[in-house]
């Protein structure tokens, strides 16, 4: 059933809807687990996930216990226009949360989504990447909350798990807010802006019946998932550019790399020569490659999970 969130009327005459698709199953009170996805105006990964999922689910309606709240598109004017942000404003929807509903238009959307997914016994929130860079299936988890979260996390079939320290989280994100709210929501990132990785996807899918399972919202045996790898700041580096130019990969997304290794060069293609070599700082998997080829000093190339091999 497809089910309005909140609304709000545009300058054109027209209104902006945030909408659901909710699917019950027997004992629809009982539990609720809410998918979320299209914060991010040129992050099209989770509309494969919302797409398929809703598939999945009215086949095994039968065997479902509870109610599954599919949200597509919590930005759909970005979607619309292939842009990141809120059209029309400088904003990252992603920075706005939890809303309120006596402030700017945007501020009360968001206030509305907060309010209809609070409540739920699980949330996950679905990301890809921006267009620069391509990254592996996996969760990132506040330290603050990893306690709460990682249990359910293991079973999103995701390769890895990683837990930030609590300096670098971003307290205006809706995962921040829910989980402020005592709503446990997972942040999943996997791909690349602007693409549809459809074995990604399908894997996240699998995860998240394991995870219905595990919430007792199925009546049938959990899908087997892989054990993620779980890891903290620590185990990760970075390798950043120092030069200007165009990146020219030496390695695969995914790749096991030895320290050392050469990752990569920055080609200058006007003189043909070559302004930086890129070298892996640890032993470890790439689960993070810059993905579009021009780059600026400072610019991030890849992450490298230390101590993976």
């Amino acid at each position: 059933m497809i089910e309005e969130v909140v609304s709000a009327h545009l300058p054109v005459g027209e209104t902006l809807r945030i909408q659901k698709n909710r699917i019950e199953g027997a004992e629809p009170k009982k539990r609720r687990l809410a998918i979320v996805t299209g914060t991010h105006g040129d992050e099209l990964e989770g509309q494969y996930v919302a797409w398929q999922l809703a598939r999945v689910l009215k086949k095994r309606q039968p065997l479902l216990r509870g109610t599954v709240d599919i949200y597509p598109a919590l930005n759909p004017l970005g979607i619309s226009t292939i842009y990141r942000g809120l059209p029309g404003f400088d904003l990252d929807m992603n920075r706005i949360f939890p809303g309120s509903s006596e402030e700017t238009m945007y501020e009360y959307i968001a206030g509305g989504i907060i309010e209809d997914i609070a409540g739920a016994d699980l949330c996950i929130d679905i990301h890809a990447s921006n267009i620069f860079l391509r990254e592996i299936p996996q969760v990132r988890i506040n330290e603050q909350s990893a306690e709460m979260l990682l249990p359910l996390a293991k079973f999103l079939n995701m390769n890895f798990l990683w837990v930030h320290s609590a300096a670098t989280v971003l307290e205006s994100t809706l995962a921040y807010s829910l989980n402020s709210l005592g709503t446990p929501t997972l942040v999943v990132e996997m791909g690349v802006g602007m693409r549809i990785t459809k074995s990604y996807g399908d894997q996240l899918i699998t995860g998240i019946l394991s995870v219905m399972s595990q919430l007792f919202m199925l009546e049938e045996p959990c899908p087997p998932v892989a054990p993620p790898i779980v890891s903290t700041d620590g185990n990760v580096a970075f390798v950043n550019a120092n030069a200007s130019g165009i990146f020219i990969p030496r390695v695969r997304h995914e790749e096991r790399v030895e320290e050392g290794q050469l990752l990569g060069l920055i080609a200058d293609p006007l003189s043909g020569g070559v302004r930086e070599e890129l070298h892996s700082p640890a032993s470890g998997l790439i689960f993070t490659l810059r993905e579009y080829p021009v780059v600026n000093e400072g610019s991030l190339i890849a992450r490298i999970l230390g101590g993976a091999l």
